[in-house]
């Protein structure tokens, strides 16, 4: 009952003196048989409640979106491009019109691999295939030092168990060249991009055994 009369008092407006007399009029019409300095208690309450602020929580990061695209290049190139980013956004906005695409570039930004253009919906192959053609054109002189742009990737690992610490027939441990030759020959891994080398894992000090863990 308590909490549904102090529901019922809270107003939007500002607490002031003959809102407070009104306030505790209504407390002691639906309390009659309670006393004065509970009614100034329950008051109190209502009025304290009315002047906190809901405290409010700024996200400072974000995930990887599939709305941006990445075009790897040097960071000295990258800057150089920047400096007219919003001349190129207009460019680019414009040569995707020309193919009939929804998507349009908002802005660019630098990072420590190249830029990234942020867009409304996630780049199909014919938008990327139009943006690499402008950023191109747009550095001639700096083609060989510029990669296809491509979609965010998402992180992911792969464990692979079981596999000998030290080999029998070397007698010499495992080392990463070695993993890495094994899945550059391996079907499996021809489409997948290594995001960093891989971790060899010993099992336990005087296990033979080791766990390969590829961030991809």
């Amino acid at each position: 009952m308590y909490a549904n009369a102090t529901s019922s008092l809270k107003q939007p407006s500002l607490v002031t003196p003959k809102n407070i007399i009104r306030e505790t009029l209504k407390i002691k019409k639906m309390f009659p048989n309670v006393p004065n300095k509970k009614i100034e208690e329950m008051q109190k309450v209502i009025n304290s409640s009315k002047d906190k602020v809901k405290p409010k929580i700024n996200m400072t990061t974000k995930g990887p979106s599939r709305k941006q695209v990445i075009i790897p290049m040097n960071n000295n190139i990258a800057k150089e491009f920047i400096k007219n980013s919003s001349s190129h956004i207009a460019n680019i906005n414009y040569a995707l019109k020309t193919i009939k695409s929804n998507t349009i570039a908002n802005f660019i930004r630098v990072n420590s691999k190249g830029i990234i253009i942020t867009t409304n919906n996630i780049s199909s192959g014919s938008d990327l295939q139009e943006i690499e053609k402008y950023v191109k054109n747009s550095l001639p002189s700096d083609v060989k030092n510029i990669s296809l742009p491509r979609l965010p990737q998402l992180k992911s690992y792969l464990k692979i168990i079981s596999i000998p610490y030290i080999s029998k027939k070397t007698n010499n441990r495992i080392l990463l060249d070695n993993i890495e030759n094994v899945l550059k020959n391996n079907y499996l891994f021809n489409d997948i991009i290594l995001a960093s080398k891989p971790h060899i894992i010993k099992i336990f000090p005087k296990s033979n055994m080791a766990i390969i863990w590829i961030d991809i």
